[in-house]
């Protein structure tokens, strides 16, 4: 089976962080279905802007092995079209869930995410289970 890339929430890299026994984590399983993955530059800022000094090297290990998405021009065009939509249905999310959610749109890739609150509210956009 070919593996399919999935865009990964920063929750899914938190809980995996947080959690002492990593194989009752999502990720793990998110791995065992034959998942590759990409985040968000977004995801990284959360990330490293959450860090603590000591968690550095975790971090910068796990973080070399995934893809990096930029937050490029498609991804800007749907994030003010996704904006735009939520507004009207006053139903906006923070704005890292909005630029996440439209880099997921904008590339084509699924979202694997813990917050499905904030992300069901995006038309269009498919959240992994």
């Amino acid at each position: 089976m070919a593996s399919k890339v999935i865009l990964v929430d920063t929750s899914i890299l938190i809980d995996f962080y947080r959690k002492t026994d990593k194989t009752k984590t999502t990720w793990i399983a998110l791995v065992r279905n034959g998942f590759e993955f990409a985040i968000s530059v977004i995801t990284k800022y959360e990330i490293y802007a959450g860090a603590t000094e000591a968690q550095m090297y975790f971090w910068n290990s796990i973080l070399e092995l995934i893809t990096i998405i930029p937050f490029d021009e498609a991804a800007v065009g749907k994030a003010v079209e996704l904006n735009t939509t939520l507004k009207r249905k006053r139903k906006q999310i923070d704005l890292p869930d909005l630029f996440i959610a439209s880099t997921a749109l904008a590339h084509h890739l699924p979202l694997a995410t813990l917050n499905r609150k904030h992300f069901e509210r995006v038309d269009g956009l498919e959240i992994l289970d």
